[in-house]
Protein backbone atom coordinates (compact mmCIF):
# COMPACT_ATOMS: atom_id res chain seq x y z
CA UNK A 1 0.00 0.00 0.00
CA UNK A 2 1.55 2.97 -1.14
CA UNK A 3 2.03 5.95 1.46
CA UNK A 4 -1.46 8.58 2.45
CA UNK A 5 -3.82 6.10 0.58
CA UNK A 6 -7.58 4.56 1.80
CA UNK A 7 -7.89 1.26 1.29
CA UNK A 8 -10.89 -0.04 -0.25
CA UNK A 9 -10.82 -3.03 2.68
CA UNK A 10 -9.56 -3.87 5.64
CA UNK A 11 -8.08 -7.50 6.86
CA UNK A 12 -10.17 -8.45 10.41
CA UNK A 13 -8.25 -10.64 13.03
CA UNK A 14 -9.75 -13.90 12.76
CA UNK A 15 -11.11 -15.88 16.02
CA UNK A 16 -8.76 -19.19 15.03
CA UNK A 17 -6.21 -20.42 12.45
CA UNK A 18 -7.57 -24.18 12.04
CA UNK A 19 -11.22 -24.78 10.53
CA UNK A 20 -12.46 -26.79 13.35
CA UNK A 21 -11.43 -23.34 15.61
CA UNK A 22 -13.35 -21.36 13.62
CA UNK A 23 -16.59 -23.23 13.32
CA UNK A 24 -16.38 -23.38 16.98
CA UNK A 25 -16.37 -19.99 17.43
CA UNK A 26 -19.40 -19.49 14.79
CA UNK A 27 -21.24 -22.05 16.63
CA UNK A 28 -20.15 -19.64 20.05
CA UNK A 29 -20.90 -16.64 19.05
CA UNK A 30 -24.27 -17.84 17.09
CA UNK A 31 -25.71 -18.98 20.53
CA UNK A 32 -24.59 -16.06 22.34
CA UNK A 33 -26.23 -13.69 19.59
CA UNK A 34 -29.71 -15.97 19.65
CA UNK A 35 -29.07 -15.48 23.62
CA UNK A 36 -29.20 -11.53 23.46
CA UNK A 37 -31.60 -11.24 20.84
CA UNK A 38 -34.42 -13.86 23.36
CA UNK A 39 -33.36 -11.80 26.05
CA UNK A 40 -33.52 -8.12 25.27
CA UNK A 41 -36.72 -8.77 22.73
CA UNK A 42 -39.08 -10.20 25.45
CA UNK A 43 -38.12 -7.65 28.07
CA UNK A 44 -38.75 -4.99 24.93
CA UNK A 45 -41.97 -6.59 24.43
CA UNK A 46 -42.74 -7.23 27.91
CA UNK A 47 -42.48 -4.02 28.99
CA UNK A 48 -44.43 -2.64 26.09
CA UNK A 49 -47.19 -5.27 26.19
CA UNK A 50 -47.60 -5.12 30.27
CA UNK A 51 -49.22 -1.66 31.70
CA UNK A 52 -47.41 -2.21 35.09
CA UNK A 53 -44.25 -1.67 33.44
CA UNK A 54 -44.92 1.59 31.79
CA UNK A 55 -43.25 2.96 34.74
CA UNK A 56 -39.44 5.64 34.21
CA UNK A 57 -37.51 2.85 35.62
CA UNK A 58 -38.97 0.64 32.65
CA UNK A 59 -38.78 3.45 30.23
CA UNK A 60 -34.86 3.35 30.33
CA UNK A 61 -34.79 -0.42 30.62
CA UNK A 62 -36.58 -0.77 27.37
CA UNK A 63 -33.97 2.06 25.94
CA UNK A 64 -31.42 -0.38 27.45
CA UNK A 65 -32.33 -3.25 25.71
CA UNK A 66 -32.64 -1.34 22.13
CA UNK A 67 -28.85 -0.37 22.41
CA UNK A 68 -28.06 -3.84 24.04
CA UNK A 69 -29.16 -5.18 20.68
CA UNK A 70 -27.54 -2.48 18.15
CA UNK A 71 -24.62 -2.87 19.81
CA UNK A 72 -24.02 -6.53 19.76
CA UNK A 73 -25.14 -6.59 15.87
CA UNK A 74 -23.28 -4.09 14.61
CA UNK A 75 -20.04 -6.59 15.53
CA UNK A 76 -21.85 -10.26 16.03
CA UNK A 77 -23.22 -11.30 13.08
CA UNK A 78 -20.01 -9.77 10.56
CA UNK A 79 -17.74 -12.22 12.98
CA UNK A 80 -19.91 -15.31 12.45
CA UNK A 81 -19.95 -14.80 8.85
CA UNK A 82 -16.34 -14.03 8.94
CA UNK A 83 -16.19 -17.54 10.72
CA UNK A 84 -18.26 -19.79 8.68
CA UNK A 85 -16.73 -18.48 5.20
CA UNK A 86 -13.19 -18.02 6.60
CA UNK A 87 -13.11 -14.75 5.78
CA UNK A 88 -11.60 -11.40 7.28
CA UNK A 89 -12.35 -8.88 4.92
CA UNK A 90 -14.66 -6.17 5.76
CA UNK A 91 -15.29 -3.38 3.23
CA UNK A 92 -14.26 0.34 3.77
CA UNK A 93 -18.04 1.58 3.14
CA UNK A 94 -18.31 -1.24 6.27
CA UNK A 95 -15.95 -0.59 8.20
CA UNK A 96 -17.17 2.73 8.66
CA UNK A 97 -20.62 1.73 9.49
CA UNK A 98 -19.46 -0.69 12.06
CA UNK A 99 -17.02 2.45 14.04
CA UNK A 100 -20.18 4.64 13.65
CA UNK A 101 -23.02 2.26 15.33
CA UNK A 102 -20.30 0.66 17.53
CA UNK A 103 -19.53 3.85 19.17
CA UNK A 104 -22.75 5.09 19.12
CA UNK A 105 -24.29 2.61 21.10
CA UNK A 106 -21.72 1.93 23.32
CA UNK A 107 -21.10 5.52 23.98
CA UNK A 108 -25.18 5.57 24.33
CA UNK A 109 -25.06 2.63 26.53
CA UNK A 110 -22.69 4.88 29.26
CA UNK A 111 -24.82 7.89 29.20
CA UNK A 112 -28.02 5.47 29.90
CA UNK A 113 -26.91 3.71 32.54
CA UNK A 114 -25.56 7.14 34.09
CA UNK A 115 -29.43 8.29 33.41
CA UNK A 116 -30.90 5.29 34.74
CA UNK A 117 -28.24 5.40 38.07
CA UNK A 118 -29.69 8.99 38.62
CA UNK A 119 -33.57 8.08 38.39
CA UNK A 120 -32.80 5.43 40.87
CA UNK A 121 -30.92 8.14 43.57
CA UNK A 122 -34.13 10.19 42.99
CA UNK A 123 -36.48 7.25 43.71
CA UNK A 124 -34.72 6.28 46.52
CA UNK A 125 -32.85 9.26 48.34
CA UNK A 126 -35.71 11.15 47.56
CA UNK A 127 -39.02 9.51 46.77
CA UNK A 128 -41.35 12.14 47.69
CA UNK A 129 -40.03 14.61 44.51
CA UNK A 130 -39.72 11.69 42.14
CA UNK A 131 -42.96 11.71 40.68
CA UNK A 132 -42.26 15.74 39.58
CA UNK A 133 -38.65 15.37 38.84
CA UNK A 134 -38.96 11.72 36.71
CA UNK A 135 -42.23 13.36 34.69
CA UNK A 136 -42.59 11.22 31.76
CA UNK A 137 -42.00 14.36 29.44
CA UNK A 138 -38.78 14.63 31.26
CA UNK A 139 -37.82 11.31 30.90
CA UNK A 140 -38.45 11.22 27.07
CA UNK A 141 -36.26 14.47 26.88
CA UNK A 142 -33.72 13.23 28.53
CA UNK A 143 -33.57 10.01 26.54
CA UNK A 144 -33.84 11.65 23.54
CA UNK A 145 -30.91 14.26 24.49
CA UNK A 146 -28.90 11.21 25.24
CA UNK A 147 -29.45 9.57 21.56
CA UNK A 148 -28.83 12.74 19.78
CA UNK A 149 -25.97 13.39 21.90
CA UNK A 150 -23.98 10.17 20.82
CA UNK A 151 -25.67 10.13 17.23
CA UNK A 152 -23.57 13.84 16.75
CA UNK A 153 -20.26 12.54 18.75
CA UNK A 154 -20.41 9.08 16.75
CA UNK A 155 -20.43 11.08 13.37
CA UNK A 156 -17.71 13.02 14.94
CA UNK A 157 -15.31 10.62 15.48
CA UNK A 158 -16.24 7.97 12.49
CA UNK A 159 -15.66 11.60 10.17
CA UNK A 160 -12.28 12.10 12.39
CA UNK A 161 -10.88 8.70 12.02
CA UNK A 162 -11.35 7.86 8.42
CA UNK A 163 -9.99 11.51 7.68
CA UNK A 164 -6.43 10.01 8.02
CA UNK A 165 -4.68 8.61 5.22
CA UNK A 166 -2.92 5.35 6.06
CA UNK A 167 0.26 4.84 6.33
CA UNK A 168 0.64 0.96 7.04
CA UNK A 169 -0.70 -2.19 6.26
CA UNK A 170 -4.68 -2.45 6.47
CA UNK A 171 -5.08 -5.17 8.63
CA UNK A 172 -6.91 -4.88 12.05
CA UNK A 173 -6.06 -6.45 15.40
CA UNK A 174 -9.18 -6.88 16.21
CA UNK A 175 -12.86 -8.95 15.07
CA UNK A 176 -14.22 -5.85 14.10
CA UNK A 177 -13.57 -2.46 13.21
CA UNK A 178 -11.97 -0.39 16.21
CA UNK A 179 -11.37 3.34 16.20
CA UNK A 180 -7.56 2.53 18.72
CA UNK A 181 -6.99 -0.72 15.50
CA UNK A 182 -7.34 2.16 12.59
CA UNK A 183 -5.40 4.86 14.37
CA UNK A 184 -2.69 2.25 14.71
CA UNK A 185 -2.74 2.19 10.99
CA UNK A 186 -2.58 6.22 10.42
CA UNK A 187 0.36 8.43 10.17
CA UNK A 188 2.12 9.18 13.05
CA UNK A 189 0.03 12.58 13.90
CA UNK A 190 -3.09 10.49 13.53
CA UNK A 191 -3.78 10.49 17.49
CA UNK A 192 -2.59 14.11 17.42
CA UNK A 193 -5.17 15.17 15.57
CA UNK A 194 -7.74 12.92 17.40
CA UNK A 195 -7.09 14.24 20.56
CA UNK A 196 -9.47 17.27 20.83
CA UNK A 197 -12.29 14.38 20.25
CA UNK A 198 -10.90 12.24 22.63
CA UNK A 199 -10.37 14.81 25.23
CA UNK A 200 -13.74 15.79 25.41
CA UNK A 201 -15.08 12.54 25.07
CA UNK A 202 -12.71 11.55 28.66
CA UNK A 203 -13.93 14.68 30.19
CA UNK A 204 -17.89 13.86 29.94
CA UNK A 205 -17.02 9.70 30.25
CA UNK A 206 -15.39 11.22 33.96
CA UNK A 207 -18.06 13.05 34.58
CA UNK A 208 -20.45 10.42 34.24
CA UNK A 209 -18.34 8.03 36.37
CA UNK A 210 -18.40 10.64 39.47
CA UNK A 211 -21.62 11.49 38.79
CA UNK A 212 -22.26 7.62 39.06
CA UNK A 213 -20.03 6.94 42.13
CA UNK A 214 -21.62 9.51 43.97
CA UNK A 215 -25.25 8.12 42.93
CA UNK A 216 -24.44 4.81 44.56
CA UNK A 217 -23.12 6.26 47.54
CA UNK A 218 -25.92 8.21 48.86
CA UNK A 219 -28.01 5.66 47.14
CA UNK A 220 -26.86 3.00 49.64
CA UNK A 221 -26.35 5.51 52.71
CA UNK A 222 -30.15 6.08 52.13
CA UNK A 223 -30.87 2.24 51.58
CA UNK A 224 -28.88 0.85 54.77
CA UNK A 225 -31.14 3.62 57.27
CA UNK A 226 -34.50 1.85 55.73
CA UNK A 227 -35.48 0.35 59.42
CA UNK A 228 -37.84 -2.67 57.55
CA UNK A 229 -35.49 -5.38 55.83
CA UNK A 230 -38.37 -6.34 53.53
CA UNK A 231 -37.63 -2.36 52.69
CA UNK A 232 -34.18 -2.79 52.01
CA UNK A 233 -34.65 -5.79 50.03
CA UNK A 234 -36.86 -4.35 47.69
CA UNK A 235 -34.71 -1.42 47.16
CA UNK A 236 -31.37 -3.24 46.73
CA UNK A 237 -33.63 -5.66 44.56
CA UNK A 238 -33.91 -2.10 42.18
CA UNK A 239 -30.33 -1.52 42.35
CA UNK A 240 -28.00 -3.98 42.50
CA UNK A 241 -28.70 -5.45 38.95
CA UNK A 242 -27.94 -2.05 37.78
CA UNK A 243 -24.77 -1.91 39.53
CA UNK A 244 -24.06 -4.84 38.26
CA UNK A 245 -24.23 -4.34 34.48
CA UNK A 246 -22.47 -1.05 35.25
CA UNK A 247 -19.25 -2.44 36.83
CA UNK A 248 -19.27 -4.81 34.16
CA UNK A 249 -19.67 -2.51 31.28
CA UNK A 250 -17.45 0.21 32.30
CA UNK A 251 -14.56 -2.31 34.43
CA UNK A 252 -14.16 -4.15 31.26
CA UNK A 253 -14.28 -1.33 28.50
CA UNK A 254 -11.43 0.53 31.01
CA UNK A 255 -9.11 -2.05 31.41
CA UNK A 256 -9.66 -2.56 26.89
CA UNK A 257 -8.89 1.25 26.66
CA UNK A 258 -6.43 1.95 28.88
CA UNK A 259 -4.02 -1.08 29.60
CA UNK A 260 -0.37 -0.22 29.50
CA UNK A 261 1.15 -0.88 26.28
CA UNK A 262 3.43 -4.15 27.46
CA UNK A 263 0.12 -5.73 28.41
CA UNK A 264 -1.68 -5.64 24.80
CA UNK A 265 -1.42 -8.73 22.45
CA UNK A 266 -3.59 -10.06 20.30
CA UNK A 267 -5.41 -12.65 22.39
CA UNK A 268 -5.78 -10.40 25.41
CA UNK A 269 -7.39 -7.61 23.11
CA UNK A 270 -9.75 -9.90 21.25
CA UNK A 271 -10.75 -11.12 25.12
CA UNK A 272 -11.18 -7.58 26.27
CA UNK A 273 -13.46 -6.86 23.36
CA UNK A 274 -15.82 -9.88 23.17
CA UNK A 275 -15.82 -9.12 27.43
CA UNK A 276 -17.15 -5.45 27.04
CA UNK A 277 -19.01 -5.49 23.91
CA UNK A 278 -20.56 -8.91 23.19
CA UNK A 279 -20.94 -10.37 27.05
CA UNK A 280 -23.00 -7.62 28.34
CA UNK A 281 -25.53 -7.55 25.44
CA UNK A 282 -26.35 -11.26 26.29
CA UNK A 283 -26.49 -11.17 30.34
CA UNK A 284 -28.00 -7.80 30.73
CA UNK A 285 -31.68 -9.12 30.45
CA UNK A 286 -30.61 -12.04 33.19
CA UNK A 287 -29.01 -9.65 35.30
CA UNK A 288 -32.24 -7.07 35.30
CA UNK A 289 -34.56 -9.62 35.46
CA UNK A 290 -33.02 -12.13 37.80
CA UNK A 291 -33.93 -10.19 41.08
CA UNK A 292 -37.14 -8.73 39.51
CA UNK A 293 -40.19 -10.56 40.21
CA UNK A 294 -42.41 -7.83 38.06
CA UNK A 295 -40.09 -8.15 35.37
CA UNK A 296 -39.89 -11.97 35.33
CA UNK A 297 -43.47 -12.44 35.33
CA UNK A 298 -43.96 -9.75 32.50
CA UNK A 299 -41.40 -11.65 30.18
CA UNK A 300 -42.96 -15.45 30.97
CA UNK A 301 -46.46 -14.19 30.01
CA UNK A 302 -44.64 -13.22 26.98
CA UNK A 303 -43.33 -16.73 26.27
CA UNK A 304 -46.29 -18.55 27.57
CA UNK A 305 -48.53 -16.41 25.41
CA UNK A 306 -46.56 -17.28 22.28
CA UNK A 307 -46.21 -20.81 22.71
CA UNK A 308 -50.41 -20.57 23.21
CA UNK A 309 -50.68 -19.38 19.71
CA UNK A 310 -48.50 -21.56 18.33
Amino acid sequence: MSNSSFPTEFLLLPFADTRELQLLHFALFLGIYLAALLGNGLILTAIACDHRLHTTMYFFLLNLALIDLGTITTTVPKAMANSLWDITAISYTGCAAQVFFFFFFLSAEFYLLTIMAYDRYIAICKPLHYGTVMASRTCANIAAAAWGITFLYAVLHTDNTFSFPLCQVNALDQFFCEIPQILRLSCSDAYLREFGPIAVSAVLASGCFVFLVLSYVQIFRAVLRIPSQQGRHKAFSTCLPHLAVVSLFISSGTFAYLKPPSMSSSSLNLVLAVLYSVVPPAVNPLIYSMRNQELKDAMWKVMTGVFQKQ
